[in-house]
């Protein structure tokens, strides 16, 4: 470990990363990383920030998951995607996601189908098709769901 910071000082400042804003364990790794800290040392910290409760894992999933729901409006498919490449377990995954009702659920996604298609000034059934399945496919929503959407939204 450098001079520059101690040990004391980095926990100090992972506990205030984490308190700031939910953090799962994979972010938290990576903040180690920017720190000239053993591996025991990062192991130790993570421990600490564990047993102190500023790292949890089920309620990052959870908080995450309905977040991105709300002020993205992602759909199942994408916060999926995102917690995996967060290195969440697939337990914690399902977990979190079977927390979204499916009244919620459904609500959003018309809202978000329904907004986007009179957005897009495309006067081609096909192109406009095209551009509103892309983009609902792009933040998540099963291809089921947005090509009976369109269908309904084109008549």
């Amino acid at each position: 470990m450098s001079d520059s910071i101690s040990f004391s000082e980095v926990q100090k400042k992972l506990e205030y990363y984490c308190s700031y804003q939910e953090r799962c364990h994979f972010e938290v790794e990576q903040k180690l990383y920017s720190f000239e800290l053993s591996a025991a040392e990062r192991q130790q910290i993570i421990v600490h920030l564990i047993e102190h409760n500023y790292l949890n894992e089920e309620r990052f999933a959870s908080i995450f998951t309905l977040s991105k729901l709300h002020q993205k409006s992602w759909g199942i498919v994408r916060i999926k995607n995102e917690l995996k490449a967060r290195k969440v377990s697939d337990y914690l995954i399902t977990k979190s996601l079977n927390e979204i009702s499916k009244e919620e659920y459904h609500k959003t996604f018309n809202t978000l189908a329904e907004k986007h298609w009179n957005t897009i000034m495309e006067r081609n059934t096909l192109k406009k098709r095209k551009k509103f399945c892309d983009y609902m496919l792009r933040n998540g929503w099963e291809s089921d769901l947005v090509y009976k959407k369109a269908k309904e939204l084109e008549q």
